[in-house]
């Protein structure tokens, strides 16, 4: 496997030391300073710019969308600038009779703003490709972390997996700091409310000396309880926060093991759904395709 991750194609476009258990049962517990640090990883230097990223956006679009598809509008800067490209493509005439799935109520604004026609998602909906962007995207096998703290619009990783899964191509867009050989930092876990220590104390037995679960909140700073204001999604579920303080060796395994608990609804790891990310750096930008899909639109 390991020879696997190092191959992958690519079409090329010119232009600290462990930390303590964190115990939930006591609810008055102060957060650790040692683990603040850890709950959104060290930011990699940016190295470009939006006109890089919106490159990618355009080029997403001219690669993937064709005449008549349905197309899953994803959540984030470089889905914007995508969607903001469609729409203009569709005025144009370059396209025709596309519609857009937004996954969230941003994507689903900036559509209407660009004219997009737009579709509501329901379960076994045909969607014939998705772009969204990512938080960190693995080399390789482009398995991906979704829904960390700090991206407008995105208030429910339950919609945006599911439109993935169902699109019969996905595409990541991202900047090249996002394109990491391993994944790490947090893997946000949605869960019930009820009992929810109980499940962040199940996770942390999961996870422990590897990771930190923390609830998020909704304003301020984070801590294993949440504060008094935790935040609570659409949905009605709490957001974990499971805060890998190494690469995560194995994806699938954490995956597995997340899914196992009953009272986990979701998690923010994509591991099966993505065929491409357009990945955004200096030297120009890349399609890098998954070593594990094959399914392509050709270019015309």
């Amino acid at each position: 496997m390991a020879s696997l991750l190092s191959m992958h194609a690519v079409i090329s476009f010119p232009s600290p030391s462990p930390v303590r258990k964190s115990s939930f049962s006591t609810f008055n517990l102060p957060a650790p300073s040692p683990i603040a640090s850890l709950h959104t990883p060290v930011p990699r230097p940016c190295i470009t710019n939006a006109a890089t990223l919106e490159d990618a956006s355009k080029q997403t679009v001219d690669y993937f969308v064709r005449n008549g598809m349905t197309v899953g509008l994803g959540t984030g800067r470089g889905s914007c600038m995508a969607i903001v490209y469609l729409g203009q493509k569709l005025r144009a005439g370059g396209l025709r009779d596309v519609r857009g799935v937004p996954m969230s109520s941003f994507s689903a604004a900036e559509a209407a703003k660009a004219g997009i026609p737009l579709f509501p998602f329901e379960e076994g909906s045909k969607i014939d490709f998705a772009f969204t962007d990512a938080d960190v995207v693995q080399e390789g096998t482009l398995f991906a972390v979704i829904g960390r703290k700090g991206v407008p619009g995105r208030e429910s990783i339950i919609k945006e997996k599911a439109i993935a899964s169902l699109a019969n191509q996905f595409a990541f867009i991202i900047d090249e700091p996002k394109f990491a050989e391993q994944l790490d930092g947090a893997v946000p876990v949605l869960i019930e409310q009820d009992n929810w220590i109980e499940t962040a104390e199940e996770i942390d037995d999961l996870f422990l000396g590897d990771a930190e679960v923390w609830r998020r909140p909704t304003f301020g700073e984070a801590g294993p309880l949440g504060g008094d204001f935790p935040l609570i999604t659409a949905e009605g579920h709490f957001v974990l926060d499971l805060i890998f303080t190494s690469p995560i060796s194995n994806p699938v395994k954490v995956a597995e093991s997340l899914e196992s608990l009953d009272r986990v609804i979701e998690h923010g790891l994509i591991l099966d759904a993505v065929y491409a990310a357009a990945v955004a750096s200096l030297e120009g930008v890349k399609i890098r395709t998954s070593l594990f899909k094959n399914s392509f639109t050709p270019i015309e």
